[in-house]
């Protein structure tokens, strides 16, 4: 079996000889003791866990080397496991390294016993990141949802109601706010019915103005209008044998709506100017971001056509009530972007992803998507931070003084959550660290930020 690699950065000789006898068993040990060799070591060799000193130097008293490779090594490859080692009177380092993207820290004198034990655990949440990552990436390849992500409780009830209803042939209604991913669900229903080798004919009802709506839909004979100089086919037969997909139905003027009506009750149609008709054989699915039932009682809607729409329905959620599911879709897109750009593979920081998370999406996935774009386009490094998003200047200053910054509610959210697991735990911190999902470090230099007293 390929052992897994350490990068150790030390300058003290005896040290040196410790560690390098403790991992060299397990582990391909690599041995640096400054900047220049650490780094180059690291770009060349990409290993999965870095022990670094922080006091590499008798003359650098303020542990600036070390935080500096430290900064060079969670650039270069973020998802890098780093644990720093330091002096007892030296922990205020130790914080701020935490506080950069260090896992986790070690105070000397150095225990092999424990230390070997938290280079385990750092390398068992290594290959669990990078197993996910190679499951998301090879589950997109396979995915039978096309480019629909994500695993919480409401998408698991999309991906239920995508299976059930791509076995018939029913009418599909799909309800949701704009960038919801309502057409990536009508398509993915295509792909997976027995319709999928045949057309996917997508219209929208607002992006047409209504004078051409008709003759677009249903197509037209030689001569039915002015310029009407060859006969034209609609989206319903080019649709034939496949789906049509109606988006925002809840704009289509009533007398389409008619027209509809007819062809769901007759499956035929007849072309503009013509009086033949035609018939065809497309299953028909609907979207919108209105409510339907407002639109019936205002006399906009017909309410027929509502109930042969209304055959099955889905509602898409808010991206916002979607949970980790955030950043599993922003991930998708940092990756697609990059791939698309041909840049080398970039990731987000964590503090990025905690601007994401506490975000509220207005716009939804489509404006996630383009906010990644952003990031990818502006970030000068491999780590998209939050200033790459620019996503802080998009919150409203309208009655700013009644409302939060999103630092103030991102801060208050954190402390909630410490106080509520220290609570379940009483006060242990390894517990509370392990239900957090954080290293032991990052909670100690939370509770110190906040000054959240342990009883």
């Amino acid at each position: 079996m390929k052992k897994q690699k350490i990068l150790i950065v030390e300058d003290d000789s005896n040290a040196k000889k410790q560690l390098k006898w403790a991992f060299s068993d397990e582990y391909k040990v690599f041995m640096a003791e400054d900047k220049e060799s650490s780094v180059d070591i690291f770009k060349n060799e990409n290993p999965q866990i870095v022990i670094l000193d922080l006091g590499l130097s008798p003359f650098d008293e303020m542990g600036t080397e070390g935080l500096t490779i430290l900064n060079e090594i969670i650039t270069i490859s973020p998802q890098t496991k780093v644990i720093v080692v330091t002096g007892n009177e030296d922990e205020k380092n130790a914080l701020k390294a935490i506080r950069m993207g260090a896992h986790d820290y070690y105070l000397k004198p150095i225990n092999i016993g424990e230390l070997k034990l938290i280079v385990k655990r750092a390398l068992n949440i290594y290959d669990l990141e990078d197993k996910n990552i190679k499951e998301l990436v090879k589950e997109l390849s396979e995915n039978r949802f096309g480019e629909i992500i994500g695993c919480c409780p409401q998408m698991i009830e999309v991906f239920k109601f995508i299976d059930n209803v791509s076995k018939t042939d029913a009418t599909v209604l799909i309800l949701g706010e704009s960038g919801t991913g309502k057409e990536l669900v009508a398509k993915s229903i295509h792909d997976n019915s027995l319709r999928k080798e045949k057309p996917f004919i997508v219209i929208n009802c607002t992006a047409i103005p209504e004078n051409l709506l008709e003759s677009e839909l249903f197509g037209f004979e030689k001569g039915a209008f002015t310029g009407a100089y060859a006969q034209k086919k609609g989206k319903f037969e080019m649709a034939e044998g496949g789906t049509l997909f109606l988006d925002e139905i809840g704009e289509l003027p009533l007398l389409l709506q008619v027209k509809l009506m007819r062809f769901l009750q007759e499956k035929e149609i007849e072309r503009v100017g013509g009086n033949k008709k035609i018939k065809l054989d497309v299953r028909i699915i609907t979207a919108t971001n209105r409510d339907l039932k407002t639109e019936i009682e205002k006399k906009s809607f017909r309410e027929d056509l509502y109930y042969r729409l209304n055959v099955v329905a889905a509602t898409l959620p808010l991206l916002r009530e979607r949970g980790k599911d955030i950043i599993l879709i922003a991930k998708y897109f940092v990756k697609k972007f990059c791939e698309e750009n041909k840049l080398a593979q970039k990731f987000i920081s964590r503090e990025a992803e905690i601007i994401l998370k506490n975000y509220p999406w207005p716009g939804n996935a489509r404006e996630l998507e383009n906010v990644i774009k952003r990031g990818v386009i502006m970030s000068q490094k491999s780590l998209i931070n939050p200033d790459d998003l620019k996503l802080e200047e998009k919150i409203s200053l309208e009655n700013s003084s009644n409302i939060k910054s999103l630092k103030q509610s991102i801060e208050e959210m954190e402390i909630k959550f410490l106080k509520g697991s220290l609570e379940r735990n009483k006060g242990f911190i390894v517990r509370a660290a392990k239900e957090l999902g954080i290293s032991r470090g990052t909670l100690y230099d939370l509770i110190k930020k906040y000054n959240i007293e342990l009883d």
